[in-house]
């Protein structure tokens, strides 16, 4: 069965692979926890598959380790069952104002939902074909969901698919991090007190537990990269081999991608991975810590919590009930311009040291290899198409890039002149300013090493290719219920996961032809026919669509991306 879930108006689709428990459960020893696991069947495949559920990679960061980096965990006497999803974190909506807060003050009150989230929820799941123990050295891939930094779990995404589509030849680690208030807060006084782009980053634990022959950092760690430390240091027992790394995100997955791609100018040492794959490159507008955006949300945060007139505004906030916060964290986020986030990454000075086209622009990059596919119609969810008859397209946006003049906007609006209507066009800004031009502007940092692909079956909307790497197995997405297409699609993920190259295929009736590596303008189609086959094929990017983007690369400081 297909289950779909729309967080922070991001379409996201998660499938649970039907699976029979069978031999005995297996026991893993991590030094801080002994975790039992559970060997599976797949009832689809029969092949046996070892999956640990809900394992702690960092302490809970609540009470006076909120807004802090992630700290390891303690240790855990006996044997833990790791057999059941974990809670996930604090969850917000969507942006739903006509207008932005940050150009046009205003307050939004409502409560916030009740999602059966928990600050407590810094864990991940691991998935391995066979038995533990049974192979060894496999590539990794490392999947962060998505969700404009607001929403998403790891229970969706049920990492049995991946290695279904690898051929069972890798292991996959499926993460949750801090979202929202909670994990990207910030402002000087977090900066001085806390840690900044809490969900993302990185601590001098992993150093201290590795006795400096794995790490040596400083004490600016976060949760992305605490979990991608604790892979470097535990995945082996698990029959990973840490050097054969892929991190793979969707969305805001993506946007975080992106972030550990650029993450300190380019040189994180010893390296976390060696490939990295996005699916909708996600780049809102990302500020420095301290700008006027960033402190206007900080002290909102600080007057929806009552800590106005605390002596120490981020102590108070670290004593708050996390009720009252996460009502904050609600309010403000759906208090955003439609289709935007309130609650998302900035330039801290450490870990993301400038913006992130400045840095794509220098090629000071992470990792060796990309692969990068974005659909045909990424922004169409994100703008409100209630407002068909009557968005101005300057207007627009004014509101989705705030720092923008009058000029300016026009300036971008002149960019989308006849193509098509005005709904149309808002609809193509959004998605090219935010999340496909942001692709090329990756793909070119990589100067020839990567592959570039464009999901299409229509209607081709942001999230809609989810659906067909995380497909249950048995189960067709009804938007394209073709297994052959199915198979192409998801298999070219984990090929190149396996052997950075999409061309060197574990299934010989995977029908993807040769793909060649982008050369500035080549990608690979998938969409099907009006006939309803598959139509997989290489293409050449439209030229107008280039130079849109050369017109968002060249507006960056505006922007603030």
């Amino acid at each position: 069965m297909v289950y779909p879930l729309r967080h922070s108006c991001i379409l996201i689709f998660g499938f649970h692979s039907i699976a029979t428990v069978v031999a005995a459960p297996p026991i893993v020893n991590l030094g801080y926890a002994q975790y039992q696991g559970m060997v599976v069947q797949d009832e689809v495949t029969n092949a046996t598959h070892t999956q640990f559920l809900g394992l702690r990679y960092a302490a809970p960061p609540t009470g006076s380790n909120r807004f802090r980096a992630p700290a390891l965990p303690a240790t855990t006497p006996g044997i833990q069952q790791a057999n059941v999803q974990p809670p996930g974190c604090f969850q917000a909506t969507g942006g739903n104002s006509p207008t932005t807060p940050f150009r046009v003050a205003q307050k939004n009150s409502a409560r916030a939902v009740d999602l059966g989230s928990s600050e407590d929820c810094l864990f991940l799941n691991v998935y391995i074909p066979g038995n533990l123990g049974q192979k060894r050295n496999l590539p990794v891939v490392f999947w962060i969901h998505g969700g404009g930094y607001i929403g998403g779990s790891a229970s969706p995404y049920d990492g049995n698919d991946l290695v279904r589509a690898s051929g069972e030849n890798v292991i996959a680690v499926v993460i949750q991090y801090r979202l929202g208030l909670f994990g990207f807060l910030s402002g000087q006084k977090v900066k001085n007190e806390g840690s900044l782009n809490a969900g993302l980053c990185k601590s001098e634990s992993y150093y201290m537990m590795a006795k400096a022959h794995i790490y040596d950092d400083d004490d600016n760690e976060v949760d992305q990269q605490f979990a991608l430390k604790w892979v470097q240091q535990h995945i082996r027992q698990f029959g990973g081999d840490p050097n054969k790394v892929t991190i793979w995100g969707q969305s805001a997955g993506a946007g975080s991608v992106l972030q550990h791609v650029i993450a300190n100018g380019g040189r994180t040492y010893p390296p976390l991975f060696r490939a990295a794959i996005t699916s909708s490159t996600f780049l809102p507008s990302q500020y420095k810590f301290n700008d006027r955006i960033p402190e206007t949300v900080f002290n909102e945060t600080v007057a929806q919590t009552n800590c106005v007139s605390a002596v120490d505004a981020l102590d108070c906030l670290r004593k708050v009930d996390v009720d009252t916060l996460q009502n904050a964290n609600t309010a403000m986020s759906s208090s955003a311009f439609y289709g935007t986030f309130v609650w998302v990454p900035v330039i801290d000075g450490t870990f993301i040291t400038d913006r992130p086209t400045v840095l794509l622009k220098e090629r000071r990059v992470n990792g060796q290899i990309v692969l990068s596919v974005t659909n045909a119609f990424e922004g169409t969810i994100f703008v409100d198409q209630t407002t068909a008859d009557t968005v101005q397209v300057p207007t627009y946006v004014t509101q989705l890039f705030p720092t923008f003049t009058a000029q300016q906007a026009q300036a971008a609006a002149a960019q989308y002149t006849g193509l098509g209507t005005n709904i149309f066009q808002v609809s193509a800004i959004i998605g090219e300013s935010i999340l496909i031009c942001p692709t090329y502007f990756l793909l070119r940092a990589f100067e020839g090493l990567g592959f570039k692909g464009e999901f299409a079956v229509p209607p081709g909307e942001h999230g809609m290719e989810s659906a067909f790497y995380f497909n249950n197995g048995d189960a067709l997405p009804a938007s394209f219920p073709n297994l052959q297409f199915l198979n192409a699609f998801s298999e070219s993920f984990q090929n190149f996961v396996i052997s950075l190259n999409t061309n060197v295929k574990t299934d010989p009736t995977n029908i993807t032809p040769f793909w060649k590596l982008w050369n500035g303008a080549n990608e690979m189609l998938f969409n099907r026919t009006d006939a309803g086959v598959p139509d997989i094929r290489a293409i050449t990017t439209s030229d107008a669509l280039l130079k849109r983007c050369n017109f968002w690369e060249s507006v960056g400081a505006t922007t603030s991306q």
